[in-house]
């Protein structure tokens, strides 16, 4: 795997907004991973912090604005060999129960809302079904995963812990 340190990887993040037993995924229309179901998210400007990047991209994306964000975990991405600016990343992962306006299309992604026990995993990237469970049940992720030239997942390791 590569050696690269975090300052050097770029820094990405994912919010998952949640309600009672319910998840907010948003169909991605254009861009890297259109046609598959994700969290809002995507990459941290100059200067933004993670969690800044993490309400911005939720604004743009799904016209919501997010308070009080819970940090879930982190998840680092290796492609072998690499293929794109996505090959060698970080992803900080939130969730937020507390959050402004109403979810709607945009451009970019279609927001959906679906049960915990119907999340459309096979119409998602293949890693997320190794660490959003855990994230789901309260979990604290730390992961890695690395995927083919293809984007298939040929390797991962998942750890978890309790939050705080």
């Amino acid at each position: 795997m590569t050696t690269d340190t975090a300052a050097k990887r770029p820094q990405l993040t994912l919010l998952f907004l949640l309600r009672d037993n319910q998840i907010l995924l948003a169909m991605k229309k254009i861009g890297h991973g259109s046609g598959k179901w994700n969290g809002t998210g995507g990459k941290c400007e100059p200067g933004e912090t993670p969690e800044q990047a993490a309400v911005r991209e939720c604004q743009e994306e799904v016209g919501v604005t997010a308070r009080a964000i819970t940090p879930a975990g982190i998840l680092r991405f290796y492609q072998e060999p690499p293929v794109d600016m996505y090959s060698n990343i970080d992803v900080h992962v939130y969730t937020c129960r507390e959050w402004e306006g109403d979810p709607h299309e945009s451009e970019e992604m279609k927001p959906k809302w679906f049960n915990i026990d119907t999340i459309p995993y096979e119409n998602m990237w293949q890693d997320d079904q190794h660490w959003l469970p855990h994230v789901l049940a309260g979990k604290i992720v730390d992961a890695t995963f690395v995927f083919d030239d293809a984007y298939e997942l040929t390797r991962h390791d998942v750890m978890t812990k309790e939050a705080l």
